[in-house]
């Protein structure tokens, strides 16, 4: 859900519209002016969350302390449990780039560069946060053709880089395909402000998988790194002695053969008496 603060200038009420627009039709933009603060109350978006069963949110505003606002946050169990303060130092809309747009409900790729998403702990979470943000609707084929554009952010020198590319398939005489990329918009250049992070315990406990949902183990069934399934089946020693084979012409024993067997059989039977 995608609000709009009570002092929301026209850079912040486009930064939402712009990504109203990417997030299509999985997002509810609320035209109307709210006069919250996030940081110091959070019942109004926990209002919001339950009226439009949204567990992400982007909040904007804009003041003389912190211009051009965003707060990007997640809900779990309708209470707040990750929020981050980004201000915007550079905007470039949708509508100013003139290249062709992606159409409504393309899952975008995520691409995140720069050490910082992985070494501080608040731009870890912000990475995780985008992704959740971003990442669409679970699905469980993907055709090439509908890989059709990118979310790029760059964490350097203190900001983070926020760049939209539509990817262009050309020909390459090969079977695979030369890719291209060429700007789609919004471009935004963001700072990191203030956070407002869930504990260990409870980002953890928001984490855990109902056991409903759960997938139930099978024995004796493995998969490769193909997805090849592989199934093991136990059974005891077998008996090769008694085990009934074919009986073929060819492999009958001559009458020469079968005296000598018995003479050989007698013998043995005579010792054992003795």
């Amino acid at each position: 859900m995608l609000i709009k603060g009570g002092n929301a200038n026209a850079t912040v009420t486009q930064v939402l519209k712009d990504v109203y627009a990417l997030k299509k039709p999985y997002g509810v933009l609320y035209k109307k002016k709210n006069i919250t603060r996030p940081f110091e109350d959070q019942t109004s978006l926990e209002f919001f969350s339950k009226k439009s069963d949204c567990s992400l949110f982007m909040f904007g505003s804009h003041n003389k302390k912190r211009p051009n606002n965003l707060v990007i946050g997640r809900m779990y169990d309708y209470h707040v449990l990750d929020m981050v303060e980004l201000g915007i130092e550079k905007f470039v809309s949708l509508k100013d780039i003139k290249n062709s747009k992606c159409p409504e409900g393309t899952k975008p790729m995520l691409i995140f560069a720069g050490d910082d998403f992985d070494v501080t702990e608040d731009y870890r979470r912000l990475k995780s946060l985008l992704i959740d943000f971003f990442r669409g609707p679970t699905v469980s084929n993907i055709r090439l053709a509908g890989l059709e554009y990118v979310l790029h952010f760059t964490a350097l020198n203190g900001k983070i880089h926020f760049r939209s590319y539509k990817l262009l398939l050309k020909k390459s005489g090969c079977r695979t395909p030369r890719i291209e990329l060429e700007e789609m918009g919004p471009s935004l250049d963001l700072v990191l402000r203030r956070t407002h992070l869930a504990s260990d315990d409870l980002y953890k406990l928001s984490m855990k998988m109902p056991k409903a949902l759960k997938p139930k183990k099978k024995k004796n069934i493995s998969h490769d790194t193909f997805g090849t399934t592989y199934g093991r089946i136990h059974m005891q020693k077998q008996d090769l002695s008694k085990l009934q084979t074919r009986k073929m012409k060819g492999l009958k024993k001559r009458p020469a053969e079968r005296k000598t067997v018995e003479k050989e059989e007698n013998k043995s039977k005579r010792i054992k008496k003795n």
